[in-house]
């Protein structure tokens, strides 16, 4: 069995839906209740076992990197002054285990060519994960079930090794904003994968397949990589990472359609981010 430890954050994007206030802040440093976006990304990565981290990025992204590095002069200081509760929350910014590597993107292409930025960085035949970072993926309130999705879906590709793309229904109204799932009319119970057959971007809702939209958390084989690095551009002009994996079905390998069991934050715009920020703050304790 291939392990799979290693994902792909693509951070080298503009973030124009949270203008103005990406114009000089990374959007993956805008904060959510205590901490920036990208934080509680590697967050949700290493609950699920996933501790190498490859960030895809670019200039002007410096911030993120210096995030996860060491800060010298502050941690002095905050010793000097006995702050030991300040030191351990930055303490597990970067715990021992987490690796961060950065490579960047030398011109916007898309998400499929920010992942193949990354190849290099792979064993041959090595499996990966991406993760995009707008979305924050947290489990139900307090009370239901804690156990991490990405976790659940690794338990999934852990049985058969075959590529898992995390879904998550959607009101009918609103499939023609995402990329749907095709599953041949299966419907898979919250927790449970499925075979999928191909994806639509962004259909007519009389003409979805299904309400299940995909919402940027894969587990992929190597094989992605080398179909990407021949992927002619597709919708936008762009190397699209989704036209690497309907190759994949073409050539007979299995994908699967996971089925989350929580919920979705699309912090990728004004609204999403301020639902987050509300929502997430209230459970934490924090009067909003």
């Amino acid at each position: 069995m291939h392990t799979l430890r290693k994902a792909i954050i693509p951070v080298a994007g503009f973030g124009t839906r949270l203008l103005p206030i990406s114009k000089a802040i990374p959007k993956e440093m805008v904060p959510v209740v205590d901490r920036p976006l990208i934080q509680h990304v590697v967050e949700e990565a290493l609950a699920a076992g996933i501790n190498e981290i490859i960030l895809v990025t670019r200039t002007g992204k410096a911030a993120i990197e210096d995030h996860f590095d060491t800060h010298v002069e502050l941690e002095q200081s905050l010793a000097e002054k006995g702050k030991q509760a300040l030191l351990d929350t930055l303490a597990d910014i970067a715990p021992p285990e987490l690796t961060i590597t950065s490579v960047r993107q030398p011109e916007a292409r898309g998400l499929g060519h920010a992942v193949l930025c990354a190849a290099h960085l792979l064993a041959s035949n090595e499996p990966f994960a991406v993760m995009l970072p707008d979305v924050l993926v947290k489990p139900q309130p307090a009370g239901a079930d804690q156990e991490g999705d990405l976790r659940r879906m690794m338990a999934c590709w852990q049985q058969n090794e075959r590529a898992q793309i995390m879904v998550e229904a959607v009101p009918e109204a609103h499939v023609q904003r995402y990329g749907i799932i095709d599953c041949g009319g299966r419907q898979p119970g919250a927790g449970q994968s499925v075979a999928m057959h191909g994806v639509v971007e962004k259909p007519d809702p009389a003409e979805a397949p299904s309400r299940l939209a995909v919402i940027g958390r894969y587990l992929l084989p190597y094989r992605i990589m080398e179909l990407l690095s021949t992927q002619p551009p597709g919708a936008g002009n762009e190397v699209q990472l989704t036209d690497a994996i309907d190759r994949l079905l073409q050539e007979g390998q299995q994908v699967e359609a996971f089925r989350m069991h929580g919920r979705t934050f699309d912090c990728g715009n004004i609204a999403g981010w301020l639902q987050a920020n509300t929502q997430l703050a209230r459970e934490a304790g924090y009067e909003v």
